[in-house]
């Protein structure tokens, strides 16, 4: 398997590592007993940590891509459902990559540098088959890629303090607006910092060389150890990043997102620009076709909703979602679930029938255990937590 830079970091933390698309990655965190006073890490602690104050996040597993060129702007209109073309040196956005039928290679953030200077973002189990799709869709553009996933790190601080630590270290960060970033010079090496993020929870995410991780990790880490029972930022894996993400309504590729779900059923309208190429300088961008003729024929007929489950038993990726009526019928599937540290509850998200996906709706989930058991399910708005 692969390691990122901050391996080290890992261990020194008594990281329980899984394979995560091909890379070793922490699942949670067991510290050492003199870390944190009263603090032992774990799924539930590290998503109450971010929640309360703030967590420290490796992604550099994501790949991190730089697009540039004469025509690199164009080569992007084609490549992804939102406008390139209007954004600002500095600016991020979110966006999907689409196959011909309309589904979802991977969700992606696409930040702009200068005219012809991009970095894209994608998730980790889908880089190889984005660089592959990349050559495909340059055709007769001039565009450079490069890879830039194993010559960089890139680390995410969120929780509601970590603007308040970073302020002590850099004016300039904590005054970004969202999906804004900036280049900064720390000691010898070149950062990007951007203020976005995957829990729902202000912060930022941070690309840096990654022979330069190793000395930022010494910064970090001596301040950590310094301070550590005062500390307002620790250590969080992928379980609670991904309780995280459930609460706060966000998409996940291979559960919500995938190549045979179409991009309207997700909801994610605001990154779907099915009528860009006929602005100044738009391009049609792959799946465009397809995702007008669902459109025009009246939308997609199911949709992506939030589920609160009765009682403490969740429900689980797969599971069928029946009506809930006299005669049960099977009317959905369930993408994702867990019992919410934040809400004390039950929670899910699932693509339902349309006509039953108002908030309020009952329905019921079956637990596939041959038994005809099944979970009580009531339909409500995404996302299930907003930061304050």
């Amino acid at each position: 398997m692969l390691r990122t830079p901050l391996y080290p970091f890992h261990i020194q933390w008594g990281a329980k590592m899984v394979d995560f698309a091909g890379w070793e990655m922490p699942l949670l965190y067991a510290p050492p007993p003199d870390a944190f006073s009263g603090w032992k890490g774990g799924i539930l602690e590290e998503h109450r940590q971010v929640r309360s104050s703030g967590g420290l996040f490796d992604v550099s597993h994501m790949g991190r891509v730089r697009v540039h060129g004469r025509h690199a702007r164009r080569f992007l209109e084609r490549l992804c459902t939102r406008r390139i073309s209007d954004m600002q040196p500095g600016q991020c956005r979110y966006s999907l990559v689409c196959n011909d039928r309309g589904g979802v290679r991977d969700d992606v953030i696409v930040y702009r540098l200068d005219d012809d200077d991009f970095r894209v973002v994608v998730n980790a189990a889908n880089r190889a088959k984005l660089l592959d799709h990349f050559q495909t869709v340059i055709g007769d553009l001039i565009v450079k890629i490069d890879d830039q996933t194993f010559d960089t790190a890139m680390i995410a601080a969120q929780g509601p303090r970590v603007m308040e630590v970073i302020g002590k270290f850099s004016r300039e960060v904590p005054t970004l607006k969202k999906y804004r970033f900036t280049e900064k010079n720390l000691l010898v090496m070149k950062v990007l910092v951007s203020r976005t993020g995957y829990t729902g929870e202000d912060g930022v995410e941070v690309i840096l060389p990654a022979k330069a991780t190793e000395m930022a990790l010494k910064l970090m880490l001596k301040d950590m150890m310094e301070k550590a029972a005062d500390f307002p930022i620790r250590p969080a894996g992928l379980g609670a990043r991904d309780t995280l993400r459930l609460e706060a309504g966000m998409p996940l590729y291979g559960h919500e997102l995938g190549e045979d779900v179409d991009a309207l059923s997700s909801g994610l309208d605001f990154a779907i620009a099915l009528d860009k190429d006929k602005e100044e300088r738009g391009e049609p961008f792959i799946g465009q076709d397809a995702l007008r003729r669902i459109r025009d024929a009246g939308g997609p007929q199911r949709k992506l909703v939030g589920l609160f489950i009765e009682g403490r038993r969740t429900a689980r990726q797969g599971m069928k979602v029946l009506s809930a009526d006299s005669s049960p019928r099977e009317i959905g599937v369930i993408t994702s679930g867990c019992l919410s540290p934040t809400l004390d509850r039950c929670i899910a998200m699932a693509y339902v029938a349309r006509e039953l996906a108002a908030p309020g709706t009952r329905l019921a989930v079956d637990t596939g255990k041959g038994d005809g058991s099944r979970l009580v399910a009531e339909v409500t708005t995404l996302p299930f937590y907003k930061a304050k």
